[in-house]
């Protein structure tokens, strides 16, 4: 079994996986070493892999590097099943990394668009040649939201809501129309050019705002909220393997 986790800006995702099956996963603020222990003490853990983009207590590290056959700290120079053509690896954020390798190893060479609506929304494409691209960097809801409070002297801080209008009639309602209606034109946008440059792409919509936008897009997309998870997991598969 393998243990998998996602430290991320707000929130940190632990998943047990029992070959390619998540058979456990939570959620936490903080990790704790008591979240590990626990782990550690219900499921023959093996391998682990963490990607931390935030802070992960040295004492849960330290505890994990022990307790595994293989572990992973996931770095830019970690070796991943998938060509990487972006300049910069160094400044490639993990996460953008990880679901760039889980959309390709649940389609192997396809053309693919991963949309991750999280803190930010990012855009990633692999394409048939099994070859990660590069993608792009755009504000997330919720930091839109913010930025509207924040760099204003009046418009209020509001919070998404799934029920929307076209237009609204008080500025709570104005704000919720253009910044969810203006990130579901921004991705729909997104996902028409790329069906007009590349055959055939398949579209992946994941991270914590996914169901915001999921039924509101027209275009036909897959839905995985576990798609970073799936790629770290199939990153350490691929480095247990070397």
């Amino acid at each position: 079994m393998n243990l998998v986790i996602d430290c991320g800006n707000s929130t940190t995702k632990i998943a047990v996986f029992d070959g390619e099956n998540i058979i456990s996963k939570s959620v936490v603020v903080t990790l704790h070493i008591t979240d590990i222990t626990s782990i550690l003490h219900l499921y023959p853990i093996k391998n682990a892999v963490i990607s931390n983009v935030g802070i992960i207590p040295t004492d849960c590290i330290e505890l994990i590097r022990k307790s595994v056959v293989v572990y992973i700290d996931l770095q830019s120079t970690t070796p991943i099943p998938l060509k990487n053509n972006y300049e910069t690896p160094s400044t490639l954020g993990l996460d953008r990394l990880a679901v760039a390798v889980g959309a390709n190893y649940l389609y192997p060479s396809r053309n693919i668009l991963v949309i991750d609506a999280g803190t930010a929304i990012t855009y990633e494409f692999i394409d048939e040649y099994n070859t990660y691209q590069g993608g792009s960097i755009s504000p997330g809801l919720v930091t839109r939201f913010k930025s509207l409070h924040h760099f204003t002297q009046r418009l209020p801080l509001v919070q998404p809501e799934n029920t929307i209008e076209l237009f609204g009639r008080n500025t709570r309602a104005a704000i919720l129309t253009g910044v969810i209606n203006g990130l579901v034109y921004e991705i729909e946008g997104y996902i028409t050019d790329f069906k007009q440059n590349y055959r055939d792409v398949l579209i992946f919509l994941t991270g914590g705002d996914i169901f915001y936008f999921d039924k509101k897009l027209k275009s036909s997309i897959f839905v995985s909220e576990n798609l970073l998870l799936i790629g770290l997991n199939r990153i350490l598969n691929f480095n247990a393997c070397l």
